[in-house]
């Protein structure tokens, strides 16, 4: 159900910029289109944000449940906000490189509401990919240990192979 802007029907004035909604027919996307900025796209519906992350409307209602996002709501519609879409590119983002949704709501509940967490969060994020590049340098040297040994073992294998048919080559070639 959209909302769109109507002439109030009582004559008290109204303030200048605010607008009487009532709900039509034809989806939340008008009432979010309503009370866009010119070329800044203050509000986005659920569909579009889905669209732009390439992400199913059940993730972004999951993040939702775990309380990572909170959109608001109009007439039963989600609306996000900017800071909602910035909120769903970091959680994406922290997904995509292994964080647990555990320490992404964490990293997301520093920040608090007008930004006051800042120099935490990044004192947090420092912490946190300081100990992720250790554990990962840490694999990496033990993989590379580990394909050192195999390339190792898979040359020696060669070798005997090798060795092997050349002597049942000419073994063969004996008994002719």
């Amino acid at each position: 159900m959209a909302l769109t802007t109507s002439r109030p029907k009582s004559s008290r004035p109204r303030p200048q910029g605010v607008r009487a909604v009532t709900p039509t027919p034809s989806g939340a996307q008008a009432f979010v289109d309503s009370h866009r900025d010119e070329g800044t796209a203050e509000l986005f519906g659920i569909t579009e944000l889905c669209k732009e992350f390439g992400i199913t409307l059940r993730a972004l209602r999951f993040y939702e449940d775990k309380g990572l996002l909170a959109p608001r709501r109009i007439n039963g519609a989600r609306v996000y906000t900017r800071r909602d879409r910035a909120r769903l590119a970091l959680i994406l983002r922290a997904k995509a490189i292994g964080s647990p949704l555990s320490e992404i709501k964490r990293y997301l509940d520093l920040y608090g509401d007008h930004g006051e967490g800042r120099a935490q969060q990044l004192t947090y994020v420092i912490d946190r990919t300081d100990t992720a590049i250790r554990e990962l340098e840490q694999k990496r040297a033990q993989i590379d240990e580990t394909l050192a040994e195999l390339q190792l073992i898979n040359a020696t294998c060669r070798k005997h192979l090798q060795d092997r048919r050349q002597v049942e080559g000419k073994q063969r070639k004996v008994a002719i």
